[in-house]
């Protein structure tokens, strides 16, 4: 999903790109550098996190090392795409408005109730089938999201900005000046080492963790949407893997080894034994390094509680 998420702006040509900043976690360098050399990127730049602070302090880090008047595009790694030219063809009617200062959004047309994904509500249009944003929306309950879906002026937000390198760092430093400080120190005191950057850990320690939505995004006056059908989906759980995996007949989908006799619409993602499953519908099922994890499926959210829970136990064990 790193190789497809890197590749996505292939074939855009409506402005020159500058090479992709990866900004991942430190302990998975070697395989973001196998990964995108995989892809056939030779030009980049990886900046690693020593640990997470969340999605603001990560762009701000990006946004530092990117020339003042450069766009960027900010692209999570685990969303699929099926429609690249319609998404092409959003980030190019954004441009004019990024080009003078305004934040952009880009918003997913709903086309069911979801209350997995947050909202943004539009308003007047801004630009070329460009809305302003009048607020972002919280994920809601199901007669909430069936409102808004009726309504027909809201989107799905989908997690993906485009603004200037300058007006993020100029926003940061109206609402969020104490990030700033931090990531700026964390790189001024940064290791360097060919393509890959390092910033300070003690430095970087003293850094707020926020998300770009609540630091800036919700914060500021000229914020815009740009409403976009392009096969999208946040593979951000087991259920939206299901929907995006290869499926058999039953509407099963196998990652790994697996025997499935009468089983419906489930997922089974293995990394070692196998695991048969037998006239049960709705499961999803993970075996990850001996660890065995079986919920329904529609219930993947719930995956917090297991975290939390083995969190617990590991802290158990340690005193």
């Amino acid at each position: 999903m790193l190789q497809l998420t890197i590749k996505r702006i292939e074939g855009f040509s409506t402005a020159p790109l500058a090479p992709p900043i990866v900004v991942a976690n430190a302990a998975h360098a070697s395989l973001i550098e196998e990964q995108i050399t995989l892809a056939g990127v030779k030009d980049y730049l990886i900046l690693l996190e020593p640990f997470g602070r969340n999605t603001a302090p990560a762009i701000a880090l990006a946004a530092l090392e990117t020339p003042a008047s450069n766009a960027m595009l900010v692209m999570p790694s685990d969303h699929t795409i099926a429609d690249l030219p319609s998404f092409h063809t959003a980030i190019a009617r954004a441009l004019p408005l990024v080009a003078k200062g305004w934040f952009v959004t880009f918003g997913i047309t709903p086309d069911a109730p979801e209350t997995g994904y947050g909202y943004i509500k539009m308003g007047e249009t801004c630009g070329d089938m460009i809305h302003e944003v009048v607020r972002f929306v919280e994920k809601p309950n199901a007669d909430r999201a069936a409102e808004m879906l009726a309504e027909g002026n809201h989107a799905w937000n989908a997690g993906i900005f485009m603004f200037r390198a300058d007006a993020y760092l100029a926003a940061l430093e109206r609402h969020q000046p104490d990030m700033l400080a931090a990531v700026k120190a964390s790189l001024e005191g940064a290791e360097r080492n060919g393509l890959h950057i390092a910033p300070d850990p003690q430095a970087f320690a003293a850094c707020p963790s926020d998300s770009v939505d609540y630091a800036i995004m919700e914060r500021e006056a000229r914020v815009a949407c740009v409403p976009v059908n392009m096969g999208w989906s946040d593979v951000g759980s087991w259920d939206s893997l299901h929907s995006v995996s290869a499926r058999d007949t039953d509407n099963n989908a196998v990652r790994g080894e697996a025997l499935l006799l009468g089983a419906q619409n489930c997922l089974v993602n293995s990394d070692g034994p196998r695991v048969t499953l037998v006239d049960v519908d709705d499961l999803i099922v993970v075996v990850s390094q001996g660890e065995v994890m079986i919920l329904r499926r529609g219930e993947s959210q719930k995956v917090r509680k297991v975290t939390e829970a083995l969190k617990a136990a590991v802290s158990v064990t340690l005193a």
